[in-house]
């Protein structure tokens, strides 16, 4: 199977009007649009669906976004995000990229700029446009599935995946070095690469739900295997370590 060929945004905001706005503006660009009212149903859709950006509103009721952001990205999660704000205070802006998203725009805005800033986004995020064709060297084969280093995307016969940027870094780093162990030290280094907060549970964190995509049993896994008190290495053709 292929990668779906369309970008999935998910709209944060409690202004039903903006959001109706968004929703027909973006889906003219060719987005696939999803919206919610708050963090809560927010953090519902992201649980059950894959998203490759996040449009979020800063003043919320409940949970912030901010506060949303930074736990987002506590929990492994680096889905890319676009704070909007009604604040212009340069404050606003330098918490927001301290605690992980990935760009600001202060409303009232053009929504014009918006599209440009998510395909900014989305251009550093995802190499290649969805569909177009991939060379050869970026693909690695085991056990039935194909990552594509390019998109991010890693698919067997049945389902795709888009892997969030922790995952497809750990995963990818790991796959081209095959029966090559690393220590914790050297993933935590890795993912502090994709500049953001990492300690040994989050590498644990992103190691067991990538095992959860790719073993057929997660508890024993074939190609993540742990090299106890160490780290962990990949067996491609699943043979002990």
């Amino acid at each position: 199977m292929s990668c779906e060929n369309i970008y999935k945004i998910l709209v944060v905001d409690d202004d039903e009007k903006l959001k109706k706005l968004l929703h027909r503006y973006l889906s003219e660009q060719g987005f696939s649009v999803f919206l919610c009212a708050d963090t809560a149903e927010m953090t519902t859709k992201l649980a059950r669906d894959f998203f490759h950006l996040i449009v979020l509103d800063l003043m919320l009721p409940g949970e912030t976004g901010l506060q949303a952001c930074c736990r987002l990205r506590a929990q492994g999660n680096d889905t890319p995000i676009l704070m909007l704000t009604a604040k212009g205070d340069e404050i606003d802006r330098i918490l927001g990229l301290e605690m992980g998203c990935d760009d600001y725009l202060s409303k009232p805005f053009n929504p014009r700029e918006l599209v440009a800033r998510i395909n900014s986004i989305l251009k550093r995020y995802y190499a290649r446009p969805p569909g177009s064709p991939v060379p050869a060297e970026k693909l690695y084969t085991f056990g039935g599935f194909t990552l594509d280093v390019s998109s991010r995307c890693l698919s067997n016969e049945t389902s795709d995946t888009i892997l969030t940027t922790g995952q497809f870094a750990l995963l990818k780093h790991l796959v081209i070095n095959p029966h090559q162990p690393f220590s914790r030290d050297e993933l935590i280094a890795l993912l502090k690469k994709r500049d953001r907060p990492a300690d040994e549970r989050s590498v644990d964190i992103q190691i067991s739900r990538l095992r959860k995509i790719i073993e057929e049993n997660p508890k024993h896994p074939r190609y993540l295997q742990t090299v106890w008190g160490y780290g962990y290495v990949f067996a491609p053709d699943g043979s002990h370590e």
